[in-house]
């Protein structure tokens, strides 16, 4: 069992990765119910110009790497997808995203998690449940 995850430890964790850092995650909470992160709106998210909304994307990828990263803060290292399902529930306008996510299944070789995407005003945009390999890492 890893040590106890701090906000702080799991910024630093999440923000080794180049894509992570282009999406600007922040932490913003860890509890016993999951995560709390959010994404900084980016102009580079608009799929259609006149619309303004965010490619889908770019939605699956902060449901997948919440998800992740809500297995991360219980195992203490990111780790490996396997499998994804993303629902989009409502296109999402510029501004940041929070999203909220938790481990519905632990397990020694595979784990569960869950993600819901809010945008600015709090609306559901986005939500999936991902399997991940969490399996302890050959040495």
């Amino acid at each position: 069992m890893a040590e106890a995850m701090t906000i702080e430890k799991l910024q630093q964790i999440i923000s080794r990765g180049p894509f992570n850092q282009w999406l600007n995650f922040t932490i913003l909470k860890i509890d016993a119910d999951g995560i709390e992160i959010k994404a900084t709106w980016r102009e580079e998210w608009v799929v259609n110009p006149e619309r303004r909304y965010t490619h889908g994307g770019i939605l699956a990828a902060i449901v997948d790497v919440a998800a992740d990263y809500a297995i991360a803060a219980q195992l203490g290292r990111p780790v490996p997808t396997i499998d994804i399902r993303v629902d989009y529930h409502k296109a999402a306008m510029p501004g940041d995203l929070i999203a909220k996510a938790k481990v519905v299944r632990s397990g020694s070789q595979y784990s569960t998690a869950e993600a819901y995407v809010y945008d600015k005003e709090g609306a559901l945009v986005a939500s999936g449940r991902g399997t991940y390999f969490t399996a302890p890492p050959k040495v």
